[in-house]
């Protein structure tokens, strides 16, 4: 008998999945109401990820409704769908806390929450993961249901495709859930999508299919070879007009597809799949931004928001100020796209967030964006470049990481000229350590023929990347972090050019030379100013060129400056200091020089804003000054630079 609750503020009673199970079907269509509030309400006043989970109330509840969670296994793909699950399982209280230092995590985590089965923050895991939680539990003899949910456009991805190969394979009881709203962060791009749309929006669909079924049914069943024609009929119409014929050839059970705001046809649906064996996909149909009306008509706008006014949807926070990295790169590339009509760009499904969507508008022929296939986007870059073509590709630090292979072989190997331009390098800040681009000048240094680059500021961003194009010996990567500009930038026709491989000495000294990398530049200069009062004076440098390095700056330096000091906003363990300090080894053996490396720790750095998360690290002016002091009390140039001045 089910348990009857009030008719008001379910969320009070229901804290997990055990709860949700109680309830009655009305009961339930007043929950999915309630975390659908919940979630507007919450990321209203914080900010956060939006549309992706106001899409899947109705799939969440019904999912945890039906499948006996944690027992069974849910896998969430990506994380931005995944608020409403966390409402749903012990951490509603804590939701206001989502994304913020030491609060909820921005996505999925096994460490958080028993409910939580994968960890998920790039796009296209869930279905390998859940295949592999699957085989694990035939192994060890279990009997619990793992259900990968795939959606938010990871359809886009090769790996997706990699899990259906090998999943449908089997005879495994396996569930996978296409969640299917047509968009990524944009809107989902390549023929999955256009495949899926035509075939769910043809008025003709259903009336072929009854017909068609009528058919088979008329004929007289000793008219075999008929039957047999009737049949090839259907299974021909099947390949032109099923829209989960390429999921049936993969060796799925296809089901569906389902309207995902029908909460009991759902939790129907969902029900016999629970009874079924062997690998099943049931294919949900659902509106990014359900519920909210403004989030529905522009899901692009309302993937994610910054704190808003819920009735009119107006951003809480101030306009102003100077402008983000990525707003300067977008109005210089359309610039160079301009001089040049040689330059392609190429992003994936991020064409907002790296601003590329101003060189689109401006030329629309050269802008391409692959979707989730960062892999494929490097090597199509690379196929332009042996065209004449100059690419520049716009992918995050993070995600870049999934074409390396690409950049390796496909590129590098082959000396192509194309430039990668990595946004969100450094700390992230909210999305924590799926998102912190720590790692991006580690793996960019160790490739041959690879330039290696971090801008200052923003004229100088725009200088690299224009330099990039200039540079035909090699790819070419310039990085920036998820941050404003520290000063106003000029048009594009008044930055002078830099002369590759170069450093600019900012402030000479003597002792020791503080090494700064891309955005610890200026902090590096702040800390100088403030160790004048302290009584030292260090020299600091702008290496905008990790690699190849200024090697004459580098030698006058060693000349003059006992100890050295590298700054920069990515890993320590193979980063820039270690690299340099190598270098010093190998062409000034001689010199008995202290190095001093400063970065991001052998670690992964959690969620929180930007700021506040670089003064933990200790990558701050404060942060600088506090290890000069101690080297310079360890070595004694504290003394000796009061005798100098």
């Amino acid at each position: 008998m089910k348990q009857e609750f009030q008719a008001v503020a379910l969320l009070d009673h229901v804290k997990y999945p055990s709860d949700v199970r109680k309830l009655s079907r009305e009961e339930l269509h007043q929950l999915v109401e309630e975390v659908r509030n919940r979630h507007v309400d919450v990321v209203s006043e914080i900010g956060g990820h939006f549309g992706a989970s106001l899409g899947v109330a109705e799939l969440t509840v019904a999912l945890h409704y039906v499948f006996e969670t944690p027992k069974d296994k849910l896998v969430w793909d990506v994380g931005h769908q995944a608020y409403i699950h966390k409402i749903l399982t012990g951490r509603n209280d804590r939701l206001p806390t989502i994304r913020q230092k030491d609060g909820l995590a921005p996505f999925l985590r096994r460490d958080e929450s028993e409910y939580d089965a994968f960890g998920a923050g790039h796009a296209a895991t869930s279905i390998s993961a859940a295949l592999g939680i699957a085989v694990g539990r035939d192994l060890r003899g279990g009997d619990e249901k793992v259900v990968g949910i795939i959606g938010d456009g990871a359809l886009t991805c090769g790996l997706a495709y990699e899990a259906l190969n090998n999943a449908g394979g089997t005879d495994r009881d396996f569930i996978v859930v296409l969640n299917d709203n047509e968009m990524s962060i944009a809107p989902n791009v390549g023929a999955m999508s256009k495949y899926l749309t035509s075939v769910i929006t043809n008025p003709v669909y259903n009336r072929v299919r009854r017909e068609v079924k009528d058919l088979l049914q008329k004929v007289p069943t000793s008219l075999g070879d008929v039957v047999d024609m009737a049949g090839r009929l259907e299974e021909s119409v099947k390949h032109l007009i099923v829209p989960g014929l390429i999921f049936e050839e993969l060796g799925f059970r296809y089901i569906g597809p389902v309207d995902g705001h029908d909460l009991d046809k759902l939790v129907d649906t969902f029900s016999g799949v629970r009874r079924m064996r062997g690998p099943i996909l049931v294919h949900v149909l659902t509106k990014k931004g359900k519920g909210y009306t403004l989030a529905e008509e522009n899901p692009f706008r309302w993937h994610a928001a910054s704190p808003f006014d819920k009735i009119t949807g107006r951003g809480k926070k101030q306009g102003g100020g100077l402008p983000r990295y990525q707003g300067v790169f977008g109005k210089g590339l359309k610039e160079l796209g301009e001089q040049d009509p040689r330059i392609a760009v190429i992003t994936a499904a991020m064409p907002d967030g790296t601003s590329t969507e101003i060189f689109a508008e401006a030329f629309p022929d050269r802008f391409f964006d692959v979707g989730i296939a960062e892999g494929h986007g490097v090597t199509f870059s690379a196929g332009l470049a042996t065209q004449g073509i100059r690419p520049i590709v716009a992918i995050y630090s993070t995600f870049l990481q999934r074409g390396y292979d690409s950049i390796v072989h496909d590129v590098a190997l082959q000396k192509l000229p194309v430039v990668f331009c990595m946004d969100r390098a450094g700390v992230a800040g909210e999305d924590g350590p799926t998102h912190h681009g720590t790692f991006d000048i580690n793996y960019m240094l160790g490739i041959p023929h690879m330039t290696v680059t971090a801008p200052k500021d923003g004229a100088e961003l725009l200088a690299l990347v224009r330099a990039g194009l200039e540079h035909d010996e090699g790819p070419f990567s310039v990085r920036w972090p998820r941050d404003s500009v520290p000063e106003e930038v000029p048009p594009l026709a008044e930055i002078p050019g830099v002369e590759y491989g170069s450093w600019e000495v900012l402030r000479e000294g003597h002792g020791i030379a503080i090494l700064g990398v891309g955005s610890m530049v200026q902090e590096a200069m702040t800390a100088a100013s403030a160790l004048v009062g302290k009584g030292l004076y260090p020299t600091v440098v702008n290496c905008r060129f990790l690699k190849p390095y200024d090697r004459d700056v580098l030698e006058k330096i060693l000349e003059s400056h006992p100890v050295l000091l590298t700054v920069e906003e990515g890993g320590v363990v193979n980063g820039f200091g270690a690299y340099l300090g190598q270098e010093i080894g190998r062409i000034a053996p001689e010199r008995s020089v202290r190095m001093e490396c400063m970065g991001i720790p052998d670690d992964f750095v959690e969620h929180g804003a930007r700021k506040g998360l670089l003064r933990d690290l200790e990558l701050d002016a404060e942060g600088i000054v506090a290890r000069v002091e101690a080297i310079a009390a360890e070595t004694g140039l504290a003394s000796s630079a009061r005798v100098s001045a």
